[in-house]
């Protein structure tokens, strides 16, 4: 029985973590193709942005905590606005790296899943994925963004578990596609908001406040980590 269990384990890990075969180019491209289709038209990135706020809070949360900061909750709203709360010192380098963790998160996440993908861990891409979702989840503090997260968690848990190769690959391209394509327009938002004189309390001005540094001088930081992160993560699924 003991052996049993040693070899049902094993099989496990070479599942998950094993590599899988590439894909056909021409479903790399389609799933690209099909992110494309959720970011750029506006009704359907109002929800599908959705995704990009958790990857943004998620942010948030795990720099608050790497940093020594006290994580006391995240919250997910319906608007596809989200907040994170830590608690610690106010200044200095943790803050900093915490205010800045947001719209870096999700093109950073998709370089980071593009990576796995060309070393061909699709599986183990998506099980890490449903692994932040699980811990994001414990952090949630309120109803909507409990039932966001488990829906995404949900979904991933089930292509990872349940669907042929075939199926998680063209899930996996299109997930990173979309955080790296997704991670670009959150800051151009961001720049047409703060131009029309909103967005006050944003991301962008909170690291001004804390570093004396133009809140324009962080949207370019902003721009240049989302663009070529996707330029990146796009060579890498693409295999150019």
């Amino acid at each position: 029985m003991e052996s049993t269990a040693n070899a049902d384990l094993t099989d496990l890990w070479d599942r998950v973590f094993g590599t899988q075969a590439a894909p056909e180019q021409w479903l790399v491209i389609a799933a690209g193709v099909v992110a494309l289709a959720v970011v750029v038209p506006h009704a359907l990135w109002r929800l599908s942005r959705n995704a990009i706020t958790i990857a943004h809070e998620g942010g948030h949360g795990l720099v608050a905590l790497l940093t020594g900061r006290r994580l006391d909750g995240i919250r997910l709203h319906s608007d596809t606005s989200g907040l994170t709360v830590s608690r610690g010192k106010p200044t200095g380098l943790g803050m900093i790296l915490t205010a800045a963790a947001g719209y870096t998160a999700p093109p950073l996440l998709g370089l980071g899943g593009a990576a796995l993908l060309d070393s061909g861990r699709i599986t183990a891409f998506l099980w890490i994925a449903t692994a932040l979702l699980v811990v994001m989840l414990v952090m949630i503090r309120n109803a909507y963004g409990a039932l966001t997260v488990v829906l995404t968690g949900g979904t991933f848990l089930v292509v990872s578990w349940l669907a042929n190769t075939d199926v998680q690959a063209a899930f996996a391209y299109a997930v990173v596609w979309f955080l790296l394509l997704g991670g670009v327009r959150p800051a151009f938002e961001l720049q047409s908001k703060r131009r029309r004189g909103g967005a006050g309390d944003s991301d962008a001005d909170q690291l001004s406040r804390l570093t004396h540094v133009p809140a324009g001088m962080w949207l370019f930081l902003f721009h240049a980590v989302s663009l070529c992160s996707l330029m990146g993560g796009g060579r890498w699924l693409l295999d150019v």
